[in-house]
């Protein structure tokens, strides 16, 4: 894992000073080095966390390809992630001629273009963000993995192209302007993140996961050389319930195995108390000699699984490390959350896991392996088992009133205890002809937070739902109600939430990386090819992969009912005392400044929450409180304060600079 980040410039040499600004507000990213490269229209830009060749893998990197002399290759990376599968590309490549002077994945990087071109990231099987300049033909090309677990963010400035891993590095230009996207915002406050290539911030873009861009002469062109597909519903060939259940097993031990091994330092597993991480952890066990767990408590009751995780730590074996979260920790860590997600939040989830990477960065680990991504390639969110109840409902509304009885066992306040509440609830929006029928309730309800907003903003958002629906490809007409919701969570909830604000950054935050094992592009593959019915069989979430895992988890873990991670929200600022933040950033003049939302609403929703010490608020205001928080604390804490926090680089400085001296002179 690492930080990236570049110029490549039209119109003048780029500037050392603003490489460094940038790489010294990435620092967290890659405590353990940095470096950059330039030439007369480029530069690269790389902080180092050292997890694979952590002696010969210092980047910006070249290669020797079949036999030419480093100082005249022509091609540069710098890189952001793993590629899990370098070994075996290493020797195809080998077999093809070329030279390696490291056992580096980032070197991989170089002769896959090489010889490959474009068509190099449909062979990679990893997660990554990374830049290639070809001086060959100067290309400078930005290429994001399929599910988008590593950010990547750019920006045209002043006849320049910055690039980078943070907005907060593309912010180190005093060109790029510092202002919230009505329209972004618009997106987060309705499908709760941004959706690629938008961003909260204006005139900053992300690379969209599953693509590469170009940018040639002046031009810039995307490709998509992955997406989310599914066959037509009736017409699947993986038919066989058993060979499924056998075969998601093969592929996601080896998966799992894959990202364990491929590491030259310890690796470490979460455990949530569900299944998935219980699969992935019982699967290194299987071939870990000690292996180390951490898991994630809460003070509260009502959120802690700390029962089922220390089962399953029993159950392996494994040294096992838990950290106790309380509704002050999560009010006092928030500022920093926010800073590091980069976005407006409607949850205080984050927070809670960058205090669990703290923990597994104090412990002495840089790698924990977790079980991102299972919900959405194998079907376990609510929001599945939704979308065959309101698809039921257009064909028979009493068994779909039925069926909601299987629902929500663990929310207090579950719909099916209001049977004319859920009759509204499914009922509504139905259309055979909506591709986004499953999602609609979401939407609508969560879109209520926009009213917020003042007038001038809310005017220039708008549509954000319509432009994601108007995305799905033709072919989602034919698929299963199920997988066309599962199309939209991989777009819109998982890139932009999922694994960017509660993953890569809170992890990130404390200098660790997270591998996923659930979005190998064979296990989801292997998903995206099964029957619905296979993933959700009934009302039963993810039974395939119970099937497939029946012997590994404890009976207690693959039965209990489905409870989603969820964190204290609006009670973790008024219950226990409100901490000054957050009187300052709600006061009238913050609100003033940042000039996003109305004063009087907010206000009314402060003395609401005050009143009640914020555990009298419903769904609607706790999202409410928590998007007002953090977009006012966003404005403070990244549009006007200072970028890099008065860091520099990591030592040591490698320099790769054929301007102003020799090539691979490092400074210290």
């Amino acid at each position: 894992m690492c930080g990236i980040c570049g110029v490549l410039s039209s119109t003048e040499t780029p500037e050392p000073a603003l490489v460094r600004d940038m790489l010294a507000s990435l620092a967290h990213r890659g405590p353990d080095g940095s470096g950059y490269y330039r030439d007369e229209q480029v530069a690269l830009g790389h902080t180092r966390l050292a997890i694979v060749d952590t002696a010969g893998g210092i980047q910006p990197m070249t290669g020797r390809s079949c036999g030419a002399r480093r100082e005249h290759e022509q091609v540069w990376v710098t890189f952001n992630g793993e590629i899990f599968n370098h070994v075996e590309l290493a020797a195809q490549l080998r077999a093809r001629g070329h030279v390696f002077d490291t056992r580096s994945d980032t070197e991989v990087i170089v002769h896959a273009w090489e010889e490959w071109g474009p068509g190099c990231f449909e062979r990679f099987n990893g997660q990554w963000a990374l830049a290639i300049w070809d001086r060959r033909t100067q290309t400078l090309v930005l290429s994001r993995d399929r599910f988008g677990v590593r950010p990547l963010f750019y920006t045209h400035v002043a006849g320049q192209l910055l690039f980078a891993s943070e907005v907060k590095a593309l912010y180190a230009s005093p060109d790029v302007p510092r202002e919230l996207d009505p329209a972004g915002l618009d997106q987060v406050l309705t499908l709760w993140s941004a959706v690629a290539p938008r961003t909260v911030f204006r005139a900053i873009s992300q690379v969209p996961p599953g693509s590469h861009l170009t940018f040639r002469a002046g031009s810039t062109v995307e490709h998509r050389y992955w997406a989310p597909s599914f066959p037509p519903a009736g017409a699947e060939e993986l038919t066989d319930l058993d060979a499924n259940a056998e075969a998601l097993r093969t592929t996601l031990m080896a998966a799992t195995r894959l990202r364990f091994e491929r590491s030259d330092v310890p690796v470490a597993a979460y455990l949530s108390g569900g299944i998935d991480s219980a699969v992935t952890a019982g699967a290194i066990s299987g071939f870990a000699s000690k292996l180390h767990t951490f898991s994630l408590r809460f003070a509260e009751a009502e959120f802690d699984e700390g029962g089922f995780q220390a089962l399953m730590a029993e159950r392996l074996g494994t040294v096992h490390h838990d950290v106790v979260v309380s509704e002050r920790d999560i009010a006092d860590v928030f500022p920093q959350v926010v800073r590091h997600a980069e976005s407006p939040l409607l949850r205080t989830a984050p927070a809670p896991m960058f205090l669990l990477s703290r923990l597994v960065r104090e412990a002495g680990f840089k790698v924990v392996v977790t079980g991102e991504g299972a919900d959405e390639v194998l079907g376990g969110y609510d929001i599945f088992r939704e979308a065959k109840i309101r698809d039921l409902w257009l064909r028979d509304p009493a068994a779909a009133e039925a069926a909601v009885e299987q629902l929500y066992p663990w929310m207090h306040r579950s719909p099916n205890q209001a049977p004319a509440f859920a009759r509204s609830f499914f009922s509504r929006n139905l259309s055979p002809d909506d591709m986004a029928m499953s999602h609609r309730p979401r939407w609508d309800s969560t879109a209520v937070l926009a009213s917020m907003l003042r007038p001038e903003i809310r005017e220039l958002g708008g549509g954000a739902a319509d432009g994601v629906v108007a995305a799905m490809p033709a072919s989602a007409a034919s698929w299963d109600p199920v997988a066309r919701a599962q199309w939209l969570e991989m777009t819109t909830l998982l890139p932009g939430y999922i694994l960017a604000s509660q993953g890569d950054r809170m992890l990130m935050g404390n200098s660790v990386e997270g591998r996923f094992p659930f979005l190998d592009p064979h296990v989801a593959e292997l998903a995206g090819r099964v029957p619905a019915e296979h993933k959700i069989h009934g009302m039963d979430e993810k039974h395939l992969l119970k099937r497939a895992f029946a012997d590994l988890v404890p009976e207690e873990i693959l039965r209990r009912p489905k409870q989603p991670y969820r964190a204290p929200d609006a009670a973790a600022f008024f219950a226990g005392g409100t901490p000054d933040w957050v009187v300052d950033v709600t006061s009238v003049s913050a609100l003033e400044a940042a000039g996003v939302f109305r004063p009087d609403l907010v206000q009314r929703l402060l003395e609401k929450a005050r009143r009640t010490q914020g555990r009298g608020l419903g769904n609607t205001d706790n999202m409410r409180l928590v998007a007002v928080l953090s977009t006012q604390l966003l404005h403070s804490e990244l549009l006007t304060g200072p970028v890099a926090r008065a860091v520099a680089p990591p030592e040591p400085l490698t320099v790769f600079d054929t301007i102003l001296e020799p090539t691979g002179r490092t400074s210290a």
